[in-house]
């Protein structure tokens, strides 16, 4: 996969509870996440996920970096994965942490949006 497609955007939460980096790989936008998504740092995850006006957005969101995730980010990221498979795109996790995959099994997030191991695994078919 050719990274030479990377830029950089930049989003601070609330306190540093959570960082976002946006790049871009083979026509994929990569949002890789650092901290705690709750109702504080949700408004920061729902920015970085907005591919509005983005013919068939494919997103996959590096999860490696989260260590905690409550019902904020479960319903920001249901709703990020209808609009996107609405506009003909998808929405992939990588590397979601034991403890926010937990929460995901618990609530059949995982069986909604496709979870894959790796970030590698996520931005390959």
């Amino acid at each position: 996969m050719s990274e030479a497609e990377t830029t950089r955007t930049e989003h601070a939460g609330q306190a540093g509870h959570l960082s976002a980096v946006t790049t871009a790989t083979d026509g994929i936008r990569v949002l890789t996440l650092a901290g705690e998504i709750d109702h504080h740092t949700g408004d920061t995850l729902r920015q970085a996920l907005d591919a509005s006006g983005t013919p068939r957005p494919r997103v996959v969101v590096d999860m490696r970096q989260v260590t905690f995730m409550d019902s904020s980010g479960i319903n920001i990221l249901i709703t990020a994965h209808r609009a996107l498979g609405e506009a003909g795109g998808w929405l992939r996790l990588a590397a979601v942490g034991e403890t926010v995959m937990r929460t995901l099994g618990i609530v059949g997030v995982d069986t909604l949006i496709d979870c894959r191991e790796t970030l590698r695994h996520a931005l390959t078919d």
